[in-house]
């Protein structure tokens, strides 16, 4: 089972990009998924996760801007951003596990390679 995050690219603040992550091998519908970012020299940082029932997000900055779904149909996990910013800039990842406490936690068993965003100002 392996992840791919896509979807980042290079953009302006204040624009937005959606991010996905997708699955090959296993289907989502076990499976909790979240995203996280990381820059260097900094610990990585939990940006959303997703359950059946119930999703949550980082307030200290997402502060309304992110958007966490589910297709079920398609079988991907999108994170949508919004009003980006500089410092929104970071490898995005997503993760993956049977329990929504192992992704908010940050110790998913699913993890995928990451896609960069970049937020110029």
């Amino acid at each position: 089972v392996q992840l791919q995050a896509s979807g980042g690219g290079l953009v302006q603040a204040g624009d937005s990009l959606r991010l996905s992550c997708a699955t090959s091998g296993q289907t989502f519908g076990n499976y909790s998924v979240g995203w996280f970012r990381k820059v260097p020299e900094k610990e990585r940082e939990f940006v959303a996760a997703i359950g059946w029932k119930e999703h949550i997000y980082n307030e200290d900055f997402v502060k309304g801007r992110f958007t966490i779904s589910r297709d079920t149909a398609k079988n991907t996990v999108s994170l949508i951003m919004r009003r980006l910013q500089a410092d929104d800039t970071a490898v995005y990842y997503c993760a993956a596990d049977p329990s929504y406490d192992a992704v908010r936690s940050g110790v998913a068993e699913l993890w995928g390679q990451g896609t960069q965003v970049t937020v110029s100002s």
